[in-house]
């Protein structure tokens, strides 16, 4: 005989009535008193309120975290918005079994194939403002709420998260969470990439954002926003993602990136305001006028392994990828093919001749060089709006001088808005590999938004060797 069908429908304290539905819970309180009652909401940062009791209202699915009958209450556990809201009911005696049935029914489909309890370790940048209190007041408790394992560490200086993600222990952790900006889940990647078992741990360990930095480029693609709750929430939900690592060598010095790498006004616009973090969102502006004013060319020699270099075909190639994606239960990856140890370079390193196939491009009038893993660079900074995480294939704009700086006015205004296909000025290839060779000796190399020396590097793709947690399969929020 088939089991039962699991219960859609609970009816609590005879006059409460509780309907799974495909994405919501429908809560319908017809009990006489519900007139005069409140619904407590419990802030992240432990205060309490009330707000008007409505005697039907619809909770998210997705929102839900935990759910649990005890001998006389159901307690429902959700993230609406940006809170923690906690919600109760009683249940009868005589009610107490099928409670039971119905919330093991509604965690099933609340979190899918998403694992739950995950064991996260957490590490904190106490350096970047207020990371530690968003944690605490904001994430902690709904990771907490979920039911997730968390091992909390602050990290003491820079290249700190490198040395704990290179030394932890692979099996006893299913994320590394990273409380700052874009800077800890670079140092995260490096370390699991210098492990002896590096491809072992890359693809077994997810490293997972809570935004608390100025850029947030990580939340921004894989959460669609930097609100704390929503990505704590994101961490509690989400799926272990493949995503392309990006191997460079410079001189014999070898690390990987899971952002973007950046040479010319743009590089030099970031890393040169980095002290003027305050403006916010108009320092990328200031920045770019102010660079502009003193030098638009940045003479190098490029070098591509191109796969793509018409805009049309990228675009086509795009939306036909990302719709195959998107359905696909998983992609091929290098992490699922590579042996257990090192990561092999396909294409050698910056100090090989260039390979006879490659694409050898004069940079001598470069004014922008900018590659990326990922579509939005910093928030409302879509510059990349084909890419996709775990294709194989890295995203390179390219801007020269002859841009003029009426038409490099423009780009700064229509770049973030994801119009890169439509500027003409504006180059732009999917690549596998690149070397840039930088031909005066100052200026900046910006990697993930950490700088580099400014000498000659190469870059290769890993293809989806990292892990990070999403809940989308295949694609950014963009």
């Amino acid at each position: 005989m088939d089991p039962p069908e699991p219960p859609t429908t609970l009816k609590v304290d005879k006059a409460v009535t509780l309907s799974l539905e495909d994405e919501f819970v429908t809560v319908t309180d017809n009990r006489p008193s519900s007139r005069g009652r409140t619904r407590t909401k419990k802030y992240c940062c432990g205060l309490l309120s009330t707000r008007e009791h409505k005697s039907q209202y619809k909770l998210d699915q997705y929102g839900i975290i935990n759910a649990e009958v005890t001998t006389n209450n159901l307690t429902i556990a959700y993230v609406d918005g940006h809170d923690l809201d906690i919600i109760h009911y009683p249940v009868r005696p005589d009610e107490h079994a099928q409670a039971t049935a119905w919330t093991q029914h509604l965690l099933t489909r609340a979190y899918g194939p998403a694992q739950r309890f995950k064991r996260l370790k957490v590490l904190i940048k106490p350096f970047c403002a207020g990371a530690g209190t968003k944690f605490r007041t904001l994430a902690a408790p709904i990771l907490a709420a979920a039911q997730c394992r968390l091992d909390v560490e602050e990290t003491r200086y820079k290249g700190h998260a490198s040395e704990i993600a290179a030394q932890m222990e692979r099996d006893a952790y299913d994320a590394i969470v990273c409380c700052s900006g874009d800077g800890l889940p670079h140092e995260a990647f490096n370390g699991l990439a210098r492990r002896p078992d590096a491809v072992a741990a890359l693809t077994a360990l997810a490293v997972a954002m809570i935004p608390c930095g100025s850029g947030n480029a990580m939340a921004w693609n894989l959460v669609g926003t930097d609100d704390v709750a929503q990505a704590a929430l994101a961490i509690v939900k989400g799926r272990p993602m493949p995503l392309d690592l990006l191997a460079i060598t410079q001189g014999e010095r070898r690390t990987v990136s899971f952002l973007s790498q950046s040479v010319g006004v743009l590089a030099d616009s970031d890393l040169q305001t980095e002290h003027l973090r305050w403006m916010g969102d108009r320092r990328f502006i200031y920045g770019v006028l102010t660079t502009l004013a003193q030098r638009t060319a940045y003479p190098c020699e490029l070098a591509f392994k191109t796969v793509m270099g018409d805009k049309v075909e990228i675009q086509a190639y795009y939306e036909r990828a990302r719709a195959r994606l998107l359905e696909a239960s998983d992609v091929g990856t290098e992490g699922s093919r590579a042996g257990s140890r090192g990561l092999p370079l396909k294409y050698g390193t910056v100090h090989d001749e260039i390979p006879a196939d490659w694409e050898v491009v004069s940079g001598d009038g470069l004014s922008s060089f900018y590659a990326s893993n990922m579509a939005v660079v910093a928030k409302d900074t879509n510059f990349f709006p084909a890419a996709l995480p775990s294709d194989g294939l890295l995203d390179v704009m390219t801007v020269f001088d002859t841009i003029g700086i009426v038409g490099a006015l423009d780009a700064t205004v229509k770049l973030p808005q994801g119009k890169c296909f439509e500027l003409g000025d504006v180059h732009m290839r999917k690549v596998s590999a690149y070397r840039l060779t930088p031909k005066e000796k100052e200026g900046c190399i910006s990697v993930d938004g950490e700088r580099y020396p400014f000498e000659a590097f190469q870059v290769e793709v890993h293809q989806g060797l990292g892990r990070v947690l999403s809940n989308l399969r295949h694609a950014y929020h963009v």
